[in-house]
């Protein structure tokens, strides 16, 4: 059955599109959510004299796709997740985490159906997602999963590992007089 697309349908086509769908999909799903209309005589006269309009939202629509994909390849957001040994994360970050982290941090709004994630994020760290922003403009946008204490931490702990390192390395000097000192202080108490 061909139907005229009122908005778009994900892998199909976009407002205006004329295209050929199964009759029980086109029945019982595309008209009852007023996503499509038959493609009768009527219809496709009333698409010709509308083609102007949709040709201008459809610009709009690009052009504001456009620039979203441009703030979103620019940013880094972080979700938080609770963080087991060795970076292992207490089940997994869903697409809908990351909306609501985007929504909450930089207050864009993504529809979290649009989030692919290829592979279930269950590591703390760096990963990348594929956001599908409008028909083939996609965005690569990176995350950063991890708790409070990894976003916090991450300059302290390099802070920590530093001063560590400097502590270290005076304690050798230690360490090789501390040899002598003990061992005549296990001889004294032997004598005793």
């Amino acid at each position: 059955m061909k139907v005229i697309l009122l908005s778009e349908l994900k892998g199909k086509g976009g407002e205006g599109d004329i295209i050929d769908v199964a009759d029980g999909f086109a029945n019982n799903y595309l008209f009852p959510q007023k996503i499509a209309v038959p493609a009768t005589k009527g219809n496709l006269k009333q698409l010709e004299q509308r083609k102007h309009n949709i040709a201008t939202r459809e610009a709009t629509r690009i052009e504001e796709a456009e620039a979203l994909k441009a703030a979103l390849d620019a940013l880094t957001v972080q979700v938080e997740a609770r963080v087991g040994e060795e970076g292992v994360l207490f089940g997994s970050v869903t697409a809908a985490m990351i909306a609501d982290a985007l929504m909450e941090a930089e207050g864009i709004e993504i529809d979290r159906r649009r989030i692919d994630l290829k592979n279930p994020i269950k590591v703390a760290g760096n990963h990348e997602v594929v956001v599908s922003i409008y028909r083939d403009i996609k965005s690569n946008l990176s995350i950063v999963v991890g708790n409070d204490e990894t976003f916090n931490g991450t300059e302290a702990a390099a802070e920590a590992e530093a001063v560590a390192e400097d502590e270290f390395s005076g304690s050798d000097a230690v360490a090789e007089e501390t040899p002598a000192e003990t061992a005549v202080e296990v001889e004294v108490e032997d004598a005793e």
